[in-house]
């Protein structure tokens, strides 16, 4: 199995354990034990699966969850706490998590849920508007021919997918897209531009907003 997990823990023997038994299952992942650490990475590179704690020395993981799940949305995340309590969990669902793991907990468990994460990660950008999207070989097909995409491209199909008929801003596609929204203007623009022309005619201009993917008319 491959794919990304960041992890961010600041209890050095949990990161060590987690990251052997990851990695003996081909599972690639980093770890941080600061906030600032973390938040600096993931404007770098967005991974598959977050892990968060939440109780932290220079930050609470509740407050990350929503900065995630309001600039990357497609990053899935799961909380990692020795908060156990009904109210702790609740309110890291509430909040966006797609997971909630309390301390201590097994290794096999923590495993299990993290593949599980992936299944879904994957399931979430399969299809939609005949447009199929595969995030391992970063294969697109439209109508089930491939299409040829950079890797930018492939990110702007895949924040689509992952949010149809939705309108989306312009803030919200460069963040997701290039990890931060002060990138100039026509750059996103050009962009879709060249996802028009390679067939992905749906998507449409929201003026004074965004763009939005919707059926093909």
């Amino acid at each position: 199995m491959s794919g990304k997990v960041f992890l961010l823990e600041d209890d050095k023997s949990i990161c060590e354990l987690v990251k052997c038994s990851l990695e003996m299952q081909g599972i690639e992942i980093e770890y941080f034990n600061t906030v600032g650490g973390f938040m600096r990475a993931l404007e770098n590179e967005r991974p598959d699966v977050a892990v968060l704690d939440i109780m932290l020395e220079d930050g609470n993981g509740y407050d990350v969850l929503t900065k995630i799940k309001h600039k990357y949305s497609d990053v899935c995340c799961i909380m990692l706490s020795a908060l156990g309590s009904e109210t702790d969990i609740v309110k890291g669902l509430n909040l966006g998590a797609d997971d909630y793991i309390t301390k201590p907990f097994g290794v096999l468990e923590f495993s299990a849920r993290i593949k599980v994460a992936f299944r879904h990660t994957a399931s979430a950008m399969s299809s939609a508007y005949g447009i199929d999207v595969d995030s391992e070989t970063h294969e697109v097909k439209l109508n089930g021919s491939s299409v040829k995409l950079n890797n930018k491209e492939f990110r702007l199909v895949s924040v689509f997918i992952n949010n149809p008929n939705k309108v989306l801003s312009r803030d919200f596609i460069l963040n997701s897209v290039w990890g931060y929204s002060d990138v100039e203007s026509r750059t996103l623009d050009n962009h879709i531009a060249r996802l028009r022309r390679a067939g992905f005619t749906n998507i449409e201009t929201i003026v004074g907003v965004g763009y939005r993917m919707a059926d093909f008319k």
